[in-house]
């Protein structure tokens, strides 16, 4: 007998942790770490420029749910719980007839195990809210919906992945949402390493180094080996949920986003792994497949965190609410790009209040250098930081600002990183222009200022 199918698409969000872009073979990493990442792409919709809005977990995952920048929903920084009146994603697939679910790190209440009341609206629950002080490695521990403490075998991969295919076996017959959120490959922070499952643990050691680690070093000697194992099962885990989908006759309806919360710079922008504006930090490896998605091809719009909410929902057919910040890529797909935004915007907290914008060419940032990066959620005043030409400098190497031949395109950029923060709901600020210095060879012209 033949199970009935749901008439709108599944939604899988499977999503992991602190992963540089790339780590991937259709961004140039020649390990071949990500071959279901990487078909997925291919045959899917390949977001090529994917960025965060916030690199560091928590603000990161409260834009993902909400669809509203951190400093919109209070959560600019780890530690602050989602506020009790705040609208996930959870809710609005509810109140479109779904069943939902969260399995793996969460990173957005103020207790551990999570209290209903800060869960999101998912209904099923299979969580910590620090993954990464519950569990290691080997030793997976997580809370259910009674927030009794479940103790899942297998490596924290696998183990989550297993729980995720028992869910999915389990909702076949209605419409479910999934959200699937891994650790991997962020470190494992009671001893600052990179544990691979162990089969990988030194295949990858001494292998390929992205250009920018090559150049500033940093822990990634140490440690690039390990979390490059990481990606490895990370990809064998969407590999298993893909396989399962198809068996269940499900993968045709089935919406899947791969994406991160944030890169990993390895120690070599500040004394940790993110929390700055560079490409190291902000840029992730994003894919869909599914209705909506499926030969879509390599889109090459700039594209940020805060623009996956609105796509899943209007990829299900569910209404946008009106107050979410980003945008649909859908119609980008159809070939309807006019007003589409020419950067994205980035806020930065903890190490610093800073904010950035990322062009097609160029990236711009400034920070508050009277403010905490843990107290102030933003600034009225701020002082220009890094500006760097990706087009002749793609590994921000050096940085730009204040040299003369660059002053229009500084300016420039000035205004619209001001625009996008009043845009965001922040005041607009005062912001302090960089020493001038003598720019040597370098000349921009006012069309590559625009750039």
């Amino acid at each position: 007998m033949s199970i009935q199918k749901p008439n709108r698409p599944n939604v899988i969000v499977f999503f992991t942790d602190q992963q540089r872009w790339d780590t991937t073979s259709v961004h140039g990493n020649p390990l071949d770490l990500t071959p279901n990442f990487d078909r997925m792409a291919q045959r899917g919709t390949h977001v090529f420029h994917s960025f965060t809005c916030q690199p560091v977990c928590g603000p990161a995952r409260s834009c993902l749910q909400t669809g509203l920048y951190a400093t919109a929903t209070g959560c600019f920084r780890n530690g602050i719980p989602l506020p009790p009146e705040t609208q996930t994603l959870a809710h609005h697939f509810r109140a479109g007839g779904y069943t939902t679910g969260y399995i793996g790190k969460w990173h957005l209440a103020g207790a551990e195990p999570v209290p209903e009341p800060q869960r999101g609206g998912y209904q099923y629950w299979l969580a910590a809210n620090a993954l990464e002080s519950t569990s290691d490695a080997y030793d997976t521990l997580i809370y259910n919906n009674q927030n009794d403490p479940v103790k899942l075998p297998g490596y924290r991969v696998d183990a989550l992945t297993d729980a995720a295919i028992r869910y999915i076996d389990m909702h076949q017959q209605q419409p479910f949402y999934l959200f699937l959120s891994f650790l991997e490959p962020h470190h494992q922070n009671h001893r600052d390493d990179y544990p691979a499952p162990d089969v990988y643990n030194t295949r990858y050691t001494g292998r390929w180094m992205p250009p920018d680690l090559a150049a500033l070093g940093g822990s990634s000697y140490g440690h690039l080996g390990g979390y490059y194992g990481m990606v490895r099962r990370l990809d064998e885990a969407l590999g298993r949920i893909q396989d399962v989908l198809k068996s269940l006759d499900l993968l045709e309806n089935t919406i899947i986003l791969f994406s991160s919360d944030h890169g990993c710079h390895f120690k070599t922008r500040n004394n940790e792994y993110k929390r700055s504006c560079h490409e190291s930090s902000i840029r992730v490896p994003t894919a869909l497949q599914g209705p909506g998605f499926d030969g879509g091809g390599q889109l090459r719009s700039l594209v940020s965190l805060i623009d996956l909410p609105p796509t899943l929902l209007d990829a299900a057919g569910l209404p946008i609410p009106d107050n979410m910040q980003g945008r649909s890529i859908l119609p980008l797909l159809k070939g309807a790009a006019q007003d589409w935004p020419e950067e994205v915007f980035v806020q930065i907290s903890e190490s610093q209040v800073g904010r950035a914008i990322r062009t097609a060419r160029w990236k711009y940032s400034v920070h508050a250098p009277d403010r905490s990066g843990w107290r102030d959620a933003a600034s009225n005043h701020y002082a220009e930081e890094f500006l760097y030409d990706l087009q002749a400098d793609p590994y921000e190497l050096i940085n730009l600002l204040g040299f003369e031949s660059h002053q229009e395109v500084t300016a420039l950029l000035r205004e619209r990183l001001i625009g996008r923060m009043v845009a965001a709901g922040e005041e607009a600020p005062t912001i302090e222009p960089a020493p001038l210095r003598p720019s040597g060879q370098r000349r921009v012209s006012a069309i590559e200022a625009q750039s």
